[in-house]
C-alpha cells in the first residue's frame, strides 16, 4: 500500500518535470514473475523504471542509500527496495536468495547486472547474479535500457536537472541450464548484456565497472 501511495503522490510531479516515456511496456507480464535487467546510469533509474510500470518492482540498492540522505532512505524503504552490502559476498548471496523468493511469489524484480553505476556512460560487463536468478527460478529476463537519467542526476549530484527520460524494455528472454555451472551463468549474463546494449546503444566495455571505478580512485 505504501508503495502505491508513494507513486500516487510523487508520480504526477515526476511526470510533469521529466516527461518520461516508455517503449516496450507490453513485454512486462500483467501477472507472474519477471526479472527486469537494466543498465545503470544514475540512482534515478530506480525511481523512473517503477514509475512507468503499473506493477510493483523491487530492486537491490546499496546499503548506503538506507543510512545516508534521510529522504533517499525513506523512499527506498517505502518502495520495497532490498539493501545489500556490496563488500560482503555472503550478503550478496542472501540478497539473491531474497530476490528468488520474490520471483517465486510471482513478483517483479529489478537488477543492475553491472553491479554499480557506470562511471562514464558506457555499458560494462555484467555480473552473474542475473543468470543465477533466471536459471534458478525460470523467470524470464526483460532487458531494459534507461535513457537520459545520467544527464538528469549524474553520480555526485544532489539536485536533479531537468531533461527527458526514456525507458526501453525488450522482449522476454528465457533460459534453461544448471545455475551452479559457471560457464552457463557467464553465457546467460553475456546474452543479457548484449540485449541491453542493443536497446541502449551504449558502447560496451568487457570489464567490470567496479574495477574501473577503483582505478579511477587511485
Amino acid at each position: 500500500m505504501l508503495y502505491q501511495l508513494t507513486k500516487i503522490v510523487t508520480g504526477p510531479f515526476l511526470r510533469l518535470l521529466w516527461r518520461p516515456r516508455i517503449e516496450g511496456a507490453e513485454h512486462v507480464p500483467a501477472t507472474g514473475p519477471a526479472i527486469l535487467a537494466s543498465n545503470h546510469l544514475s540512482i534515478a533509474d530506480s525511481t523512473f523504471l517503477p514509475l512507468m510500470l503499473p506493477r510493483k518492482v523491487s530492486f537491490v540498492a546499496k546499503a548506503e542509500y538506507f543510512t545516508g540522505n534521510p529522504l533517499t532512505a525513506m523512499y527506498m524503504r517505502a518502495t520495497g527496495q532490498i539493501a545489500v552490502d556490496r563488500e560482503s559476498a555472503s550478503a550478496a548471496r542472501s540478497v539473491l536468495e531474497a530476490a528468488a523468493e520474490l520471483l517465486r511469489r510471482g513478483e517483479l524484480f529489478g537488477i543492475y547486472p553491472e553491479g554499480t553505476r557506470s562511471p562514464d556512460g558506457r555499458l560494462y560487463k555484467g555480473k552473474i547474479g542475473v543468470a543465477w536468478l533466471a536459471l534458478t527460478t525460470g523467470a524470464p529476463v526483460l532487458p531494459v535500457a534507461m535513457i537520459g537519467t545520467d544527464r538528469v542526476l549524474p553520480p555526485g549530484r544532489a539536485i536533479p536537472r531537468l531533461g527527458r527520460i526514456g525507458v526501453r524494455i525488450g522482449e522476454p528472454m528465457y533460459f534453461t541450464g544448471d545455475p551452479d555451472d559457471a560457464r552457463t551463468r557467464r553465457d546467460v549474463t553475456d546474452q543479457v548484456m548484449q540485449a541491453i546494449q542493443k536497446l541502449s546503444g551504449q558502447e560496451y566495455v568487457p570489464m567490470y565497472a567496479s574495477s574501473v571505478k577503483a582505478r579511477m580512485q587511485q
